[in-house]
């Protein structure tokens, strides 16, 4: 049927007779096409617009199979769309024209519903059209107003309806003709104050819209004169969106299937037919093509946006079908189908992406549902991701794995996942584990697994030290707590049951030589990470350099234990040798000074003789040390040990390359000849109300007494270090130290006693000692004697002396003589000493007997020999066993008495009264021609108030002297006396200096 001014092609004139037929004959067909339309335009289409007419284009062009093109143009107040594809035909307007119905049946790809959504247009326009290579149609509210207004049986409703009509129910023929390329193009002349708001739906139409029509391939939008180009191409398992000069990559599963035709039999008929469906998934990525989940405020696509809220970060889009609204999806049998369909295409989509802690992003989280068909959503999808694999495998980067077999660390780092991947099952990566992904790992099921479970996970595993290594490095930080039963491998092959105690070796222990010392050694390898090192030690293990090793107390007691072993070899101790050759290796690390460690010397080593022996007895063969000892004495270390193990080693363990030195807190623990004579020796040297003295550390050397040529020995004690060569002071009197008092006492100088001889360079000692012949440097080691007072500081030396001074084939130079038997006595006061058999008179001149001038006086008078008395003629006497000048001559007086004077009176008592220091001199003296006392003729003889003299000044000043208790100042007052003429020049004298 076609209209006689327009060529009706579609028969529209005969769809609007039919309609108004039937309106006229029942007014309630019309009210009920009217309200139906007045739903739909209050639904708020005008948001739906844009979607609408883009679905009606992506049907189009799913008809004819090829990719279609939308062009949505606005250009002052009316909105043209037009599309590609099929071309409007007589079905397409029957349904345009027909509400609740549509020419859509089983046609495949199709998303439209069923041509409804044209119903969108009335939102914006009272004259929508729609034009088509195979003619148009037009809609005109005024029209269908003035069509019902002739109607009578409708004038009352339109009335009461204000004019308002259907106006999709009555087409006319449009005369226009799409734009070249297009097929089909819809006309929207806009009502007033529509174009703003199309102006900004237009503005903010989504590029993602495409995913939702698979029909289009692209759309372009201009508004007045300026164009945005939205593209999208289409590949397997993504899609690529340009918008402009943006371009988005999505990844797009699709899963498509088809309905059971039961479950289709409460829907409309024209759904019943169209059975398949197509399910799609996708989500954004970025330029790394890592998945970007899509922000909050998604709702489901069926196909196009619905009002159903989705809480899932992704695009959803599935033909679920729409309620009444045609706004939200009608629960029931297909709703449930297509649920479950959309869960697994998004589980597809997940395990298709490649792995990405992002993902965990698109895991539904519980109580985030915004209404019923979201939560029965996310409930399926949590479903079919806990029964996919798509989590990643830390130990295997290809690997995937169901969230049920899946673990991660409380608290994960790269390095904690790297090193437990391997032990863990199904560990992810520490990536994977963020704080903020918790919830999504606790909705799917993810193991957690704490610390703890790692140390009992990694106790029995069996894995090279680097391995461990890298275990521990990741491990620091955690709480202690959790790691104390942590596994430490050991050197020796062994396990520790957690890092108290173990040794951690430093660079340079030799730890694989140390078996034989069963210490708790960590494998190196596996400790060699600074931050394994500083957990371990954390968690009580122990820095083990080469001197902290060699002072563990269970290498000294192996070391002490070690003879023990050689002699009973079943008690399960170590084998000798390898004890012998750890202790060397980790001697040789540490490098402590030779005595450092005196118990070393207690390590057995092998003998030259096939036996064993501590090597503090064994010399080193070919050493000069070995050709100077008595033969026999020591052992010798085994060849074989000598040329193979480091000398400096053996000598730091006690093998004998020269004098071996031994210290000692107190001198009675020194195991050293001679130890307890040297004490006393010492002790002889301290004053005798001394309190017992505090003694230092004392420093012995061993073996001399083994000593078999000394003129090799001594260069070699002349090398020791100084504290060896050193005084030892006690109570600050410096006393020599052992060597050098074993050295004295000893016949090392060509088989003389150093302490026999004197100083080379000795000038008071000439003729009593000696000279001692030896090189300069073992001369400052034996220090022999260079003064009478070098001699005096040792009570064997004085006794020595003593008999030297009676030796008529030596001589005592003058000076010596006046005083060394006074110093002798002082020497040797409480000493128990013999008397000489002889004693010295004379620098030249030996006597048996003699005798001790205590009284000056007296000399004239004794008929023996005189001994120096120096002083101190008691002591002497004493020591000497020799009378006393007073005990051989009678007490008597002088035969005459002499002429009594005053010695003021005397010539030159002026002089001694100030020589002496004296105002005038007191007392008187008697002159005589000629002094006989006993016979005798002597110079002057002192009495009880009167002094005798024969006049002489002599002994005037003799006199006087004793007189006034100033004996050393007897010459100068002899002087004073002989010469009174010349007094004031004497006095001038005396006033130079002082007495």
């Amino acid at each position: 049927m076609q209209d006689a001014s327009t060529g009706d092609r579609f028969g529209t004139a005969g769809i609007r007779l039919r309609v108004l037929s039937s309106w006229a004959a029942d007014p309630a067909r019309f009210r009920e096409d009217a309200n139906a339309e007045e739903d739909l335009v209050r639904g708020g289409y005008r948001d739906r617009l844009l979607v609408e007419l883009a679905q009606n284009a992506a049907d189009a062009a799913a008809r004819t199979g090829a990719p279609g093109l939308l062009r949505l143009e606005l250009t002052g107040t009316t909105l043209r769309a037009a599309n590609t594809g099929a071309p409007l035909d007589a079905a397409g307007v029957q349904g345009l024209a027909t509400l609740r119905a549509s020419a859509k049946r089983d046609d495949a790809g199709s998303v439209g519903r069923f041509g409804v959504g044209f119903a969108a247009v009335l939102a914006v326009s009272d004259e929508p059209a729609v034009v088509s290579t195979t003619g148009g149609v037009r809609f005109s509210a005024a029209a269908t107003r003035a069509e019902v207004g002739a109607l009578p049986a409708l004038a009352h409703e339109l009335g009461r309806r204000r004019g308002a009509v259907p106006v999709l129910r009555l087409p006319w023929p449009a005369d226009s003709t799409p734009p070249a390329g297009f097929a089909t193009e819809v006309v929207l002349p806009l009502r007033d104050g529509a174009r703003p708001l199309v102006a900004a739906a237009l503005a903010d139409l989504p590029a993602e819209l495409l995913l939702a029509l698979p029909g289009l391939a692209g759309v372009d939008v201009v508004v007045d004169g300026r164009e945005r180009r939205i593209r999208i191409d289409r590949s397997a398992g993504s899609a690529r969106i340009t918008d402009g000069g943006r371009a988005t990559t999505w990844a797009v599963a699709e899963l498509s299937g088809e309905l059971p035709a039961e479950l289709l039999a409460a829907r409309p008929v024209e759904e019943r037919t169209r059975r398949a469906w197509t399910v799609t998934a996708a989500v954004p990525l970025d330029d790394d093509c890592r998945p970007r989940p899509l922000a909050g405020g998604q709702v489901v696509h069926a196909p196009t946006p619905s009002d159903e809220p989705l809480s899932l970060p992704l695009r959803l889009i599935a033909p679920f079908p729409l309620g009444p609204d045609r706004r939200h999806v009608a629960p029931g049998p297909v709703t449930d189908c297509l649920v479950a369909a959309a869960a697994a295409t998004c589980a597809e989509l997940v395990s298709g992406l490649p792995a990405d802690p992002a993902l965990l992003g698109v895991v539904p989280r519980a109580g985030l549902a915004g209404a019923e068909l979201d939560a029965a959503l996310c409930g399926a999808v949590l479903d079919r991701l806990r029964a996919t694999a798509w989590l990643p495998v830390a130990a295997d980067p290809d690997q995937r794995q169901t969230p049920g077999r899946a673990a991660v660390l409380h608290d994960p780092t790269d390095e904690r996942v790297a090193a437990l991947g391997d032990v863990v099952p199904g560990l992810l990566p520490a990536a994977w584990s963020r704080r903020s992904d918790g919830p999504a790992l606790a909705a799917l099921g993810v193991r957690r697994i704490g610390i703890a479970e790692v140390v009992e996970a990694v106790g029995g595993v069996a894995r090279p030290a680097p391995w461990w290594a890298g275990l521990y490095a990741a491990l620091d930080g955690v709480d202690r707590a959790e790691l104390a039963a942590l596994p430490v491998p050991l050197a020796d092959g062994r396990t520790a049951h957690g890092p108290a105690g173990v040794l951690l070796p430093a660079e340079g222990l030799p730890v694989h030589r140390l078996g034989a010392l069963g210490l708790r050694l960590a494998e190196p390898d596996a400790v060699t990470h600074p931050a394994a090192r500083r957990l371990l030690e954390r968690l009580g293990a122990r820095p083990a350099t080469a001197p902290a090793v060699l002072a563990d107390p269970a290498v000294r007691a192996a070391v002490e234990g070690s003879m023990d072993a050689v002699e009973d070899p079943l008690d399960g101790g170590p084998d000798p040798e390898d004890l012998a050759a750890a202790v060397l290796a980790l001697v040789g690390a540490a490098r402590p000074e030779v005595g450092e460690l005196p118990w070393l010397a207690g390590l057995a080593l092998p003998d030259a003789d096939g036996g064993w022996a501590p090597a503090g007895e064994l010399v080193l063969p070919g050493s000069p040390f070995a050709g100077l000892l008595a033969e026999g004495s020591l052992g010798v270390l085994d060849a074989g040990t000598a040329a193979t193990v480091d000398a400096d080693a053996l000598r730091a363990v006690g093998v004998l390359d020269t004098f071996a030195l031994v210290r000692a807190d107190d001198p009675d623990d020194l195991d050293v000849d001679g130890a307890d004579r040297w004490v006393d020796a010492v002790l002889d040297r301290l004053p005798p109300d001394a309190p017992p003295p505090d003694w230092p550390t004392v420093t012995a050397v061993r073996d001399l007494e083994l000593v078999d040529d000394w003129s090799a020995a001594l260069p070699l004690l002349v090398a020791l270090p100084a504290e060896a060569r050193a005084d030892v002071v006690l109570g600050g009197v410096p006393v020599p130290g052992y060597l050098r008092w074993w050295l004295s006492t000893h016949p090392v100088l060509a088989g003389r006693r150093p302490d026999r001889l004197r100083d080379p360079a000795s000038t008071e000692l000439q003729g009593l000692y000696e000279p001692a012949t030896a090189p300069p440097e073992v001369l400052a080691l034996l220090r022999p004697a260079v003064t009478v007072a070098d001699v005096l500081a040792d009570v064997d030396a004085s006794l020595d002396l003593l008999d030297r001074l009676g030796d008529p084939r030596r001589t005592v130079r003058p000076e010596v003589l006046r005083t060394v038997y006074a110093r002798l006595a002082e020497a040797l006061d409480g000493v128990d000493a013999d008397p000489p058999e002889r004693v010295r008179i004379g620098p030249d001149a030996v006597a048996a007997d003699a005798v001790v001038l205590d009284a000056p006086w007296l000399q004239p008078l004794v008929e023996l020999p005189v001994v120096p008395a120096g002083g101190a003629p008691g002591a002497v006497a004493d020591l000497l066993d020799l009378p006393l000048a007073t005990e051989l001559v009678p007490p008597t007086g002088p035969e005459a008495a002499g002429e009594r004077r005053s010695w003021t009176d005397v010539p030159g008592a002026g002089l001694a009264a100030a020589r002496l220091g004296v105002e005038v001199l007191t007392g008187s003296v008697a002159v005589h021609d000629e002094l006989v006392v006993d016979g005798r003729r002597v110079s002057w003889w002192p009495a009880v108030d009167v002094d005798h003299v024969d006049g002489t000044p002599e002994a005037l000043g003799r006199a006087l002297a004793w007189r006034a208790g100033a004996w050393t100042r007897r010459q100068a007052l002899a002087e004073a006396f002989g010469h009174p003429d010349r007094a004031l020049e004497l006095a001038a004298e005396d006033a130079v200096g002082d007495w």
